[in-house]
């Protein structure tokens, strides 16, 4: 379609699509006649572009339907690709197949004029680019997965409206929002890309449909998230600039990993993988944050990159906040390992002195590939050869100025995070495209959400949990996060359950009596486990399919619900009791509910979200930001800013 006059007689509008955007302007122009047949037998195409022409009749209400299902946005002036106005009967839209913007004049039903806009973008490819981006980061942000009626979602083009549940309407099913004045918006299941979740920290202003005010309210929290982008962009500037080598394409030593593998890779796994390995043949180094639930394979793609930096010549540590969870994780490498030409080591306080002291004598001469460790790790007399990649599991345990400290030493170094729930600062660098960041939602084959049971505290709970589990063969962890009493919970549990083998287990313990007590745990020589939160990044136990914690509100959000975690890694159904005293407080009880809302699988992205809601704003984004988070919402903040910062990483610029 070649466009040269201002006034034109007809155009053609593509939805925001990949196949779409790895098209060319000229594509369109060559090939328009061959869409336009294709509109009418293929129903991709019929449902993906809008073609209209000068005198037609076409009724200005399903033209902006259609324009909001293609996935355009609403916004007061138009300025971008992918972007509509509409101001009576006039409509501006910016499509994402041409260089400029064009105005369709309405008259009655009839289109009167279509003419050329000012606006044009100058660099067409950059554009589709950061639109790209904008429809694979719109998974992260259009999670809305245990809807509630009540709840405040947000709508792009239409503002924050509140839940009222899913209604049927010829055959088709709406997320009905309610606005002020009983105005009410029905969107079609399927166009959840449209939708946010509301997160805020205070409740938000709800407007009237079809009111200038929420365009205006999202115009200058664009206009704020650009500044702050350019803010954030200089802070990290430094490691943007940071260069190394890309590493080597994939090797026998890939592939054989790869296939030892017991089990069958999710889909969410494959596209991690995928997502780490694109990362390192970029020279730019990798700071990446694989967000997935307990026992969902991040260990499994953190194995795999740091083989694949071993076949590029650099050494890689994995440090994790406990001994226990060190002493598995090497295990369960070595056993992997064991037939490849790789050498891996254990550094925490499990070892003597001297054999903590070998292994710092071979990470320094380079003849450990790959090293597993604790804390440890960041101690002074700890140097490497040639350290090329850092992986933190889990990313919560570890402070600022710890995971700072290897990083400062070597700006090239790449970094993976793992997380079930990561800390708010964590998750909202990830949301706005300052750290990347790949979902590890879907769980393995044949895993049952562990179901949750919040209950105040009484023996006779305790008890028939406990021997529930014991009746099928099964063990149990018993949680009292209390040293000092926890001889008192001792006592109990053996006088409540006859079949009772119980194993105790806290941080006050000597290391060589923890780690007998867990190796006894893990082959069944007990069967209960009391313990404090030391559980919390413990071994992985297939049999331990119920959890009882016995008071719940000594616990974080996010804790507790890695805690749960520790529950429910085999095919059994697991469960999880969380008890409380008879007197809650406002806070405790909003938290407690949030366990239970979270309870299904794949839950811990959504939880780490409202742990941050809850948290406030004040120490994430800062008070100048936490204005626009209130009027437009989290999820819809991070991604004006994350849109903000990829454009200037980009540099696409418009006229």
């Amino acid at each position: 379609m070649n466009i040269t006059d201002k006034i034109i007689d007809r155009v053609l509008i593509v939805s925001l699509t990949t196949y779409f955007l790895e098209k060319g302007n000229f594509w369109f122009e060559q090939n328009l006649n061959a869409i336009l047949t294709a509109r009418k037998t293929q129903s991709f195409f019929e449902n993906n572009t809008i073609y209209l022409q000068k005198n037609q009749i076409c009724k200005l209400s399903e033209l902006l339907r259609k324009l909001d299902e293609m996935g355009y946005e609403k916004v007061l002036e138009v300025q971008e690709l992918g972007e509509f106005a509409q101001r009576g009967g006039l409509i501006d839209v910016f499509p994402v197949n041409s260089q400029g913007a064009f105005r369709l004049e309405f008259f009655g039903n009839t289109v009167q004029e279509i003419s050329e806009l000012p606006q044009k973008v100058t660099d067409g490819e950059k554009s589709r680019k950061i639109l790209k981006k904008r429809l694979k980061s719109q998974r992260l942000f259009s999670d809305i997965t245990g809807l509630k009626p009540g709840d405040y979602l947000v709508h792009l083009d239409h503002g924050v409206g509140r839940f009222a549940g899913v209604e049927q309407h010829q055959d088709l099913s709406y997320y009905l929002l309610e606005y002020a004045q009983g105005d009410k918006l029905y969107v079609p299941l399927g166009l959840e890309r449209k939708l946010s979740r509301y997160v805020g920290f205070t409740d938000p202003k709800i407007s009237r449909l079809g009111s200038w005010s929420w365009q205006k309210t999202k115009k200058k929290a664009k206009e704020d998230a650009i500044k702050f982008a350019k803010e954030l962009l200089e802070i990290y500037a430094k490691r943007e600039t940071a260069q190394r080598p890309p590493y080597l394409p994939d090797a026998e030593i890939d592939f054989h990993l790869a296939s030892s593998f017991p089990h069958r890779e999710t889909p969410d796994q494959l596209q991690a993988i995928e997502d780490v390995m694109r990362d390192l043949e970029k020279p730019k180094p990798m700071d990446r944050l694989i967000l997935g639930d307990v026992g969902f394979g991040k260990t499994e793609i953190a194995l795999r990159v740091m083989v694949k930096a071993a076949g590029s010549g650099r050494q890689s540590a994995l440090i994790c906040p406990t001994t226990i969870l060190a002493k598995q994780h090497f295990q369960n490498f070595k056993e992997r390992l064991k037939n490849l030409p790789l050498k891996v080591e254990v550094l925490s306080r499990f070892q003597t002195k001297k054999e903590q002291k070998a292994t710092v004598d071979n990470l320094k001469s380079g003849k450990v590939d790959i090293v597993v460790g604790t804390h440890r790790l960041l101690s002074k007399d700890v140097e490497f050869k040639n350290l090329g990649l850092l992986v933190i599991d889990d990313e919560q345990k570890f402070g600022v100025k710890q995971k700072e400290k290897l990083k400062r030493a070597r700006a090239s170094l790449d970094m993976l995070s793992l997380s079930a729930t990561p800390i708010p600062r964590t998750l909202y660098m990830a949301l706005s495209s300052l750290k990347s960041v790949s979902l590890v939602q879907t769980p393995p084959a044949g895993r049952y959400a562990i179901k949750t049971i919040i209950l105040p505290f009484s023996e006779k709970t305790v008890k028939a949990a406990i021997e529930s589990e014991l009746s099928r063969g099964g063990q149990v962890y018993y949680l009292h996060n209390k040293v000092q009493t926890i001889g008192f919970a001792q006592k109990l549990l053996r006088e409540l359950v006859s079949m009772l083998r119980l194993g105790l287990a806290h941080g006050r313990m000597k290391e060589k009596e923890l780690a007998k007590v867990m190796e006894d745990f893990q082959r069944k020589k007990t069967n209960v486990l009391l313990a404090t939160t030391i559980i919390e990044n413990g071994l992985d136990l297939p049999d331990v399919n119920t959890l009882v914690v016995a008071d719940s509100t000594r616990l974080g959000l996010a804790q507790a619900y890695q805690i749960r975690g520790r529950v429910g890694r085999s095919r059994s159904q697991a469960y999880a009791y969380f008890l409380y005293p008879k007197k809650l407080s406002p806070r405790a009880r909003e938290r407690i509910l949030a366990l239970k809302e979270a309870e299904e699988l794949g839950s811990g992205y959504r939880l780490a979200q409202k742990d941050l809601e809850q948290r406030g704003a004040g120490n994430i984004l800062g008070r100048e930001q936490s204005g626009s988070v209130n009027r437009v919402g989290l999820n819809l903040y991070c991604q004006m800013l994350s849109e903000a910062v990829d454009k200037l990483k980009i540099g696409a610029t418009f006229t």
